[in-house]
């Protein structure tokens, strides 16, 4: 992992793109106990997207080519390139949600390597806005594990219009 985030760090250094911090299973781990995950979700913001929303097609296609055309150690499998022997799936930042989560992004350090990890309280509604039985276990776990700030994790809510979906998921 702590070559993985090296590259990470090297791809932003380079412009592929202008932020990047780690979410998803992987990043729930930094305020939880472990559990199995399968890849390193990394949501980024493309440096073509900051003025521009739409992520799709020929821009972020040439975003992740800069990054599949790098040494042969990084390569496709299946939606993730594995980064020194890692599964990473990239995913832009594609609404105002992962926007204001990739800006609020913790910075941190792994094994002395600097990184970004979202917050849980994102995390949490990054999970609630996806919606699969996976991320209902994940709020569930970071709601029993993590220090969530309850106080900012409401104000999330409220801003994203996700307030009624955690009083599904958690009542």
């Amino acid at each position: 992992m702590k070559g993985t985030i090296e590259v990470l760090n090297e791809l932003q250094r380079d412009g592929v793109f202008s932020r990047y911090a780690i979410g998803g299973a992987m990043g729930a781990i930094f305020y939880t106990e472990p559990f199995l995950t399968f890849d390193v979700d990394v949501f980024v913001l493309h440096p073509l997207q900051e003025n521009e929303h739409d992520v799709r097609g020929r821009r972020w296609v040439d975003c992740i080519g800069r990054v599949v055309t790098r040494p042969s150690d990084r390569e496709i499998a299946s939606q993730c390139v594995v980064i020194e022997g890692v599964p990473v799936q990239f995913l832009p930042a594609y609404n105002s949600l992962i926007e204001e989560a990739l800006n609020q992004a913790q910075d941190t350090t792994y094994e002395n390597v600097s990184t970004r990890i979202l917050r849980s309280e994102y995390l949490v509604a990054i999970a609630l806005q996806t919606g699969r039985s996976k991320d209902r276990e994940r709020v569930r776990i970071l709601r029993e594990q993590a220090k969530l700030d309850m106080n900012l994790l409401a104000a999330i809510l409220k801003r994203h219009q996700l307030e009624e979906k955690w009083k599904q998921w958690t009542e």
